[in-house]
């Protein structure tokens, strides 16, 4: 079980943290995306801030589990507002956050598995 959650606790943090560096750097794709759901381009880089501490956090939570667990959480609930802010707009472009979101959905439950809620 701890192989598991290892595993995919380092390939979330791999994943959320290289999706923070493009928001943080300025890159043009979350900002075309801001502009596709509506959204105004100054939240880009607090998007950014939220994928990066969602990174810390899940890594931190190696350490300290309750904060995994909360890390975990406020990344599953990032993603499920990403997905609907892409249906809203009528985008069905929606596979990156399904992985992003099943990455965070499992860390979370194999966190939980392997340390409890605390």
């Amino acid at each position: 079980m701890f192989a598991a959650y290892l595993t995919v606790t380092i390939l979330g943090a791999v994943f959320n943290g290289a999706a923070a560096v493009t928001y943080l750097i300025g890159h043009e794709y979350p900002k075309t995306q801001a502009d596709m759901k509506g959204l105004p381009r100054k939240w880009v880089p607090v998007l950014g801030m939220l994928l990066a501490a969602g990174t810390a956090g899940l890594l931190a939570g190696l350490a300290v589990p309750l904060l995994g667990t909360l890390a975990a959480s406020g990344l599953v609930l990032y993603f499920i507002g990403a997905i609907v802010a892409h249906l809203r707009v009528g985008s069905r472009n929606i596979v990156g956050g399904i992985v992003f979101l099943g990455t965070a959905t499992a860390a979370l439950v194999l966190g939980l598995e392997h340390h409890g809620p605390w």
